[in-house]
């Protein structure tokens, strides 16, 4: 290619890409109006333009348009402030996500392994989570089996999970809780990998209150086929996650199409809620300026 013609090609890419940056940008004037979907972000997204204070972050949260938030570490809030998060949420006609089992399992405490010990810690974990769920208006907590224990077979280990989780549901069914199965990609030591998986496991402990937790970044990296796999699993997916891959940053960061799979996600009638469950690519008020920039994109299918 000439010089001049690569220079020509330059310039109208260049200004392609300001055209497509300005048109990016507009999708702020939709500040205020709900999203199509229902995103919720967490602590600290938006403390640099509301902050540090959580409920000053929701009040700012609702103000963009966002009518739910989840928050991984409400257990380890003290109740009157779990208390006054739910108090905030219900004035301003808004749903509280997930938040995490305390001590639902992890490599210390596995429900693979059928050790009455860990058993023991699971299920005071999700007594302790029915009080907390009452504190904030919490319907939905997430659950994490642990590690595998390779000193059994897969299948056995598959069965012990499935025994622990019926006497998780035993205790949430009477609340109307539901503890969501989250397979994740962080480590080859965990038991939870895939959503096929995840879902085997759901029908086997057949309760309104087991059900799957889909994070589109987890299972992007572990098996890809996003769209197809959320229609293979629907009937037990109850909440989703989101993270663009790679860098578990907001949509349109990384290489997942989010604008098809949050219409698919409509198309089906999702009324859930789809936890923003990641990073942010920018820091501070333009980071977060940004972010809801990205979700104004990919929400307008």
């Amino acid at each position: 290619m000439q010089r001049r013609s690569f220079i020509k090609n330059g310039l109208l890419t260049a200004g392609s890409l300001a055209l497509a940056n300005k048109g990016f940008s507009k999708n702020v004037s939709s500040k205020g109006q709900p999203f199509k979907l229902d995103y919720a972000p967490h602590d600290g997204m938006f403390a640099a333009s509301a902050g540090r204070d959580f409920i000053d972050q929701i009040k700012y949260m609702y103000d963009l348009g966002f009518r739910s938030i989840e928050d991984n570490g409400m257990p380890n809030r003290p109740p009157e402030m779990q208390s006054k998060i739910g108090e905030t949420l219900a004035k301003l006609g808004m749903r509280m996500g997930v938040f995490v089992v305390p001590k639902g399992g992890n490599g210390a405490n596995t429900l693979a392994a059928r050790k009455k010990e860990h058993l023991d810690i699971f299920l005071d974990g999700c007594r302790k989570s029915v009080e907390i769920a009452k504190r904030c208006n919490a319907k939905w907590v997430t659950v994490v089996p642990g590690d595998f224990d390779r000193s059994l077979p897969l299948a056995i280990q598959t069965a012990n999970v499935i025994e622990a989780l019926r006497r998780g549901a035993e205790i949430f069914e009477p609340h109307g809780i539901v503890m969501v199965l989250e397979p994740l990609s962080d480590t080859p030591d965990l038991f939870l990998r895939y959503s096929t998986q995840t879902y085997e496991i759901c029908k086997a402990v057949n309760s309104p209150s087991c059900k799957i937790l889909y994070d589109a970044y987890h299972m992007q990296k572990n098996e890809g086929n996003l769209i197809k796999n959320i229609e293979l699993c629907w009937d037990e997916i109850a909440y989703i996650q989101v993270g663009d891959n790679p860098g578990r940053k907001e949509p349109t960061t990384g290489e997942i199409n989010y604008k098809n799979v949050f219409k698919f996600l409509h198309q089906k009638g999702y009324k859930g809620i789809v936890g923003m469950e990641h990073g942010m690519s920018q820091s501070g008020k333009e980071g977060e300026e940004r972010l809801v920039q990205a979700y104004r994109e990919v929400d307008s299918f």
